[in-house]
Formats: C-alpha cells, structure tokens, sequence
C-alpha cells in the first residue's frame, strides 16, 4: 500500500518557508556573531620592501629600519602565500621582525622567493614542473648583485618552504651557512608507496587526511617515482652530510595536522648523530608553531 502524505494548505506552505528562513538567518547570525571578530596583530616595524622578478622567479628584498649585518636570509615561504608575507602583521615574520627590533640586534637582508602558491624546489627529472632547484640556484647571483655579496648566506622556510629550503641547502651544502626548517614536510613513508603504508602513516602521526592527500599531490606533481623522490627526501639528503654542513634549526608541533613531528625529529636526531650543528627544537602545539627567540638568535648570531 503506498504511503500517503498529508495535503498542507497554502498558509500551512508560507509558514514552513517562514520557519526555515527564520532558521537559516538566525543560524547565519550565529556563525558571525561566533567567528573571530578579529586578528592578533604584531607590533613591529615593517622593513623597506622592494620586488622583481627573474624569469618566473618573484621575489621581494627587505631591509630592515634600523640596519642590516651583511648577511642575506633567502625566507621560502608555505602553501598558498607568497614574497610579500614577509612584512604581514599577523604573520611569524612580523614576530622576528619584533625580537630582532627589541634586541637591538642588526638582522639580515630577507629576500623572499616565489613561484607560486604551491611549488617543490627538485631538481630537473621527468615531469615537466621539475627543475626549480636548478632554477633558482642560477638566479640567486643576479639577485645579490641587488643585495650585495652576502656575508652568509642563509635559508627560512615554513611547512612547503620549510621543506624546501631543506632540499636546497642539502643539496646545495657550500652554498649557504644556515638553514632554519620550520615545521617542514618531512615524511618517513614515499608518496609513491602503497595506499596501506600512507593510511598507516596518517594513524600513526595524526595527519589530518585531507592535509595528507594535498601533500601526496604536489609530491607527484614535481616528482615521477620512488628514485626521484630520494634524491630530495631530507631523511636520504642527509645521509651525504658531515660537521661541515650547513647548520640546522629544526622545530615543529607535536600535533601537526600534517603529520610532520615524525619525519622532522628523525631528521634531527640523525643530522646530529652525523656531526651536523643542529638545534632541535620539539614544541608542544600544532602546525608551525614557532619559538621565535630561539629562531632570531640562530638567524643573527
């Protein structure tokens, strides 16, 4: 027997839809009544910022108000950002920008690089997105005839940066002095292995899952397989290392939603197994949570 529904009568009709936009709006109400109203911002002095480009290279050189020390800090940014976030005040810059202004310590010149809101610093391989290790390692001396010759050469990066100035500074180990990672992509387990190792991985360190399949993603977009992706996992870069490397700053959350805390401790404790300058710095907190006076002392001392 089919089931009959009850007939409802035009006013019945008007107030249902009245009673469900009543409910939309206050429901709207509530999300921005309950949002941040808004953001914690630093109290720094914005360094004098000037931009170019260099193929498909961007970037932006800062110097800072009160003088620079004759070194040059190559700052990569993370995912989605891009050379300008250097002076936002809402940002972890700004923070270093603040410690180094409260210190009375002269900082480096920043130059912050971009390709994009997403990129992977691999050398050339066999996808077409590859070789922009390459790239910017030929572009670097036409951006410090801008700058000067640098007294020490040094890289930052966070979350993608973080990864990626890993991949240069190891692979490029007489090019620069210092290297600061900052919650990094450092992973234990090959984007190129099976569906049971990833989904192990992601149980195992708490990766949120979305997180983690963006980041299979952008691995597979610049990478064609399992022996191009060791020529710049960190976990293998770091195996040709010895005292005379660059010195490390390693830091991340023990609760990061990508997963990180894993592979970046690993890194530490093997860099400084091997002889490597290595600071490790284990932070209770999420991604790219950041001590930042830890962080503007490695940078200037």
């Amino acid at each position: 027997m089919a089931l009959r529904l009850p007939r409802l009568s035009r006013s019945q009709w008007i107030l249902g839809l009245a009673a469900l936009v009543l409910v939309g709006l206050l429901h709207q109400g509530w999300t921005r009544m309950t949002r941040p109203w808004g953001s914690q911002a630093v109290v720094f002095d914005a360094a004098d910022q000037t931009c170019g480009a260099s193929g498909e290279l961007r970037y932006c050189i800062y110097r800072a108000k009160q003088g620079a020390n004759g070194d040059v800090l190559y700052h990569l940014h993370g995912r989605g950002l891009d050379e300008r976030i250097w002076n936002d005040d809402t940002y972890l810059t700004a923070m270093l920008q603040a410690q180094w202004r409260d210190r009375g310590t002269p900082p480096p010149t920043v130059v912050s690089l971009s390709y994009g809101p997403d990129w992977l610093l691999t050398p050339a391989g066999q996808r077409p997105q590859s070789g922009l290790l390459d790239d910017m390692m030929r572009r670097l001396p036409g951006i410090e005839a801008r700058t000067g010759t640098p007294r020490r050469r040094m890289l930052m990066g966070e979350s993608m940066g973080g990864l990626n100035v890993l991949i240069a500074g190891l692979s490029e180990p007489q090019a620069f002095d210092r290297i600061a990672a900052l919650c990094p992509g450092v992973y234990v387990d090959s984007p190129f292995g099976t569906l049971t190792s990833m989904r192990a991985a992601i149980e195992r360190t708490g990766a949120d899952p979305e997180r983690a399949f963006a980041i299979w993603w952008l691995a597979r977009t610049y990478l064609a397989d399992e022996a191009e992706w060791r020529r710049v996992s960190p976990l293998s870069l770091i195996e040709r290392a010895g005292p005379d490397h660059p010195a490390l700053y390693l830091s991340n959350g023990l609760y990061d939603a990508f997963g990180n805390y894993e592979g970046i401790r690993m890194l530490a404790d093997r860099a400084a197994k091997l002889g490597v300058r290595t600071e490790w710095h284990p932070l209770y907190g999420g991604h790219c949570a950041t001590d930042i006076t830890s962080l503007a002392k490695f940078l200037t001392d």
